[in-house]
């Protein structure tokens, strides 16, 4: 059922959520929270995105708020925990927040940072967490194919699980693998971007262009769809979330949990980033996973209070409105 636009704009709170840490060029998240009949949901598409990629993360939102979701085929998730792009002495403190120890995801190719920054956090995220975790690092397409190749070289030593959309385009992914392989560096190649917001997320199989994909429910318009994806791929899947509220995470884990094959530790811990959040026991993982019960529980405990305590000024909640608005435009089209 896809409710009309009043019913939308009655349904929604818009929030903004201070961060812990400066993530993805962010200090403060804004999301819009809607309340459905299958209960809550998220709209939060990042503010640089056009109406029409908004419109898929709107899709999500009303899957999860007045459609139905895919049955679990597992009752708990593997979480990594989510290093930001923060000096090496700060690593420790971020890894605090999070009750995990095998897994770790660290933010690399930070716009004025340079690979001794990227080289010295990720020693410390190993030193950290030992020689037996699992260590991703995301570059978020930043890297040109030969910066990749000498990143990667660098990186390579201290066991990296793979490389998270090291390059912008499908044509750099493909042409890195063959050069890493010749250059007998043993990364993966993990696409993100190059997924969520393509035209023909399917290229990257296609292609060669990648080891395993990274797919998020909203930007691929819900999880049903995102479920889609991944069979039609037939590359190994992790999902991720995009800078969720706990609402948000909680619909990533039921994508997880539908998932047939899931053999890598989930990027959805981080709620930990944020310093407030829109449920009172926000949604971290606890002994390295999140619980489908634990997910749909946060799903039905949205607190008012925190709507209200977090509710984004008047200009902010109009920008959102008439975003939401556009938005909908576009949802006969996706």
């Amino acid at each position: 059922m896809t409710p009309d636009l009043p019913e939308l704009l009655d349904a929604a709170s818009v929030v903004t959520l201070p961060m812990r840490v400066r993530f993805r060029g962010v200090t403060a998240r804004e999301a819009v929270l809607l309340h459905g009949p299958s209960g809550w949901a998220e709209w939060a598409p990042f503010v640089e995105y056009d109406d029409a990629d908004a419109a898929r993360w709107l899709a999500a939102a009303v899957e999860a708020g007045w459609g139905r979701l895919p049955s679990p085929v597992r009752g708990a998730v593997g979480v990594n925990a989510t290093v930001p792009a923060v000096p090496a002495e700060q690593v420790g403190s971020v890894l605090a927040r999070y009750d995990v120890t095998r897994t770790a995801k660290i933010k690399v190719a930070e716009r004025g940072q340079t690979l001794a920054d990227d080289l010295a956090r990720v020693t410390e995220v190993r030193r950290v967490l030992g020689p037996g975790a699992r260590l991703r690092v995301d570059a978020n397409g930043a890297w040109s194919q030969d910066d990749a190749l000498e990143a990667l070289r660098t990186l390579a030593p201290l066991g990296l699980e793979y490389a998270e959309q090291p390059c912008a385009t499908v044509e750099e992914l493909a042409a890195l693998r063959v050069a890493l392989a010749r250059a007998g560096v043993d990364v993966p190649v993990a696409a993100d971007e190059s997924v969520r917001r393509a035209e023909d997320p399917l290229r990257v199989a296609r292609e060669h262009a990648a080891d395993l994909v990274v797919v998020k429910v909203a930007p691929l318009g819900g999880v049903a769809r995102a479920v889609e994806i991944v069979q039609e791929c037939g590359l190994p899947a992790v999902v991720s979330s995009a800078l969720d509220t706990s609402v948000g995470l909680a619909v990533g884990v039921r994508l997880a949990a539908a998932l047939p094959d899931l053999d890598h530790d989930c990027g959805l811990g981080t709620a930990a980033l944020l310093a407030a959040d829109v449920v009172a026991d926000p949604l971290v993982p606890r002994a390295g996973g999140l619980t489908t019960d634990r997910a749909d529980a946060a799903r039905e405990a949205v607190d008012p209070a925190l709507l209200t305590a977090h509710r984004s000024d008047p200009e902010r909640e109009t920008w959102w409105r008439e975003r939401l608005t556009r938005a909908f435009a576009h949802l006969s089209g996706i």
